[in-house]
């Protein structure tokens, strides 16, 4: 008998010796169990790298890369579809089919993700150092931000989590919540993505004790008063009668006069901001904005300090 078609019964041999072959045996499906998945679950991907093996079988015992079709080969059994499924899943799968290929009786297949193409963790918006970071196993969010330097001082309220697995299932956190409450420490693993929100800021700039940017928290009204006090309040050579909001529109920057001696003194009404807006007060010596000094108010509203009210 040929030395290759000897070891190929032999190995036949050392798999039956499991036990006889039954009908009846009970056969775990793929499917079972998908419906309970755990939303934060990994799946299995192309470029995955798997080891696979079966209990008292040596040569049975393989590192396999998943395809780009998602698919693995295996001894006997040859190409299996094992993409967007757990290890668990695959090692139902691959169990069937040493079993109805009648290889082996009662299969004892371990399926362990050596190495994932996507083992990083996105972190992306409002952190100080956004980028990717290699991940292997499940890690908290509150340490998954940390690891990105923090949130920035224009970070929003939520934070945005989208699993490898769900994309189109975002899942939203309350930043404030994170390092407080085991909930909204929620559960990254390796492919996720997490994006910190930017917050809603107004603009104070020109005439007054300390320009800044000022965050709305927590979609709380913020108005020009209130602006302009956590600003530190107008300097005595601010012309006060020529203050203006400068708001974006689609149409680009737009000038509206505010009263803010009116404001100040409590006899006009207080104007409601919205996020991006830019109150500009300007010295007694230059009341008009003009063309050029638009451009130059926006230019300064991008460099001044954030500030967050208690």
């Amino acid at each position: 008998m040929p030395v290759r078609l000897l070891g190929t019964v032999l190995f036949t041999i050392l798999m039956l010796e499991q036990g006889a072959l039954s009908q009846n045996a009970v056969i775990p499906q793929a499917n079972e169990g998908r419906a309970g998945r755990a939303a934060t679950e990994t799946l299995i991907g192309g470029g995955d790298l798997l080891r696979v093996s079966v209990f008292g079988v040596k040569d049975f015992d393989v590192d396999a890369r998943v395809s780009a079709r998602g698919s693995v080969s295996l001894p006997l059994i040859g190409d299996v579809q094992v993409a967007e499924l757990t290890t668990d899943e695959a090692q139902a799968v691959i169990e069937k089919r040493l079993i109805d290929g009648q290889f082996m009786l009662h299969p004892q297949v371990s399926v362990f993700a050596k190495e994932y193409a996507t083992q990083g963790v996105s972190v992306l918006g409002e952190v100080q150092k956004p980028g990717i970071y290699p991940l292997l196993g499940s890690h908290g969010l509150f340490e998954v931000l940390s690891l990105a330097g923090g949130t920035t001082q224009k970070s929003g309220p939520f934070v945005t989590i989208r699993h490898r697995n769900s994309l189109n299932s975002p899942v939203q956190v309350k930043l404030v919540e994170v390092g407080k409450s085991a909930d909204a420490n929620s559960e990254i693993l390796p492919g996720d993505t997490v994006f910190v929100s930017k917050a809603g800021i107004v603009y104070v700039v020109g005439d007054v004790k300390n320009p800044s940017g000022v965050v709305i928290e927590n979609d709380s009204d913020m108005t020009v008063l209130k602006a302009i006090a956590i600003a530190g309040g107008v300097n005595p050579t601010a012309a006060v009668n020529s203050a203006k909001l400068i708001r974006r529109t689609t149409n680009g920057p737009e000038e509206t006069s505010i009263p803010l001696k009116k404001i100040l003194a409590a006899k006009g009404t207080d104007l409601k901001l919205q996020p991006e807006d830019i109150i500009f007060v300007p010295n007694s010596a230059a009341k008009s904005v003009g063309r050029r000094g638009l451009e130059a108010v926006l230019q300064a509203a991008t460099g001044v300090a954030i500030y967050r009210t208690p």
